[in-house]
């Protein structure tokens, strides 16, 4: 494992280099794979809110968009954004398209998918909207599969818990 998860390069929807502790500085971050055409896009909203909520007390989401389950990302960089931004009125930051499993895993996932979830579960991405918070030390405090929406008691009790 790198010395710091925020210390992995990735980049953003718009090409530029940076890191997770560039773009989040010393706040906690909920990091989610995206998807605009699945059947959970509508957990922006939920994502959106969380970002409102806790973002002046040191807490950022940012959007990780992935097409690597049944296609449901295939838009450009450019299409990505104004549907975030129009559709959901997101105001986090996302990063460029990622594949989050298989052999072109980013190695930020390559991180990420050795921490287990609630039942103890590691691996593989489930699917999109698999979240995962990020301490502001770069320890992965937890993940949520897919399903758990960003307003679940469980999510809003480990972000504040991070605050």
């Amino acid at each position: 494992m790198s010395a710091n998860i925020r210390d992995i390069a990735v980049q953003t929807l718009a090409g530029e280099p940076t890191t997770l502790g560039e773009l989040a500085g010393d706040k906690a971050v909920l990091l989610v794979n995206v998807a605009s055409k699945c059947g959970l896009t509508p957990q922006y909203s939920g994502l959106v809110d969380l970002q409102k909520n806790y973002g002046e007390r040191g807490f950022t989401v940012i959007g990780v968009p992935c097409n690597q389950f049944m296609g449901q990302e295939p838009g450009s960089a450019e299409e990505i954004q104004e549907f975030c931004s129009v559709t959901y009125g997101v105001d986090f930051p996302l990063l460029a398209k990622t594949s989050v499993n298989g052999d072109d895993r980013h190695p930020l996932y390559e991180v990420l998918t050795e921490t287990p979830d609630a039942e103890g579960a590691a691996g593989d991405v489930q699917w999109n909207f698999e979240k995962f918070l990020i301490a502001r030390d770069g320890a992965v405090a937890a993940r949520f599969r897919p399903r758990t929406t960003p307003d679940d008691p469980e999510v809003v009790r480990a972000v504040e818990a991070q605050l």
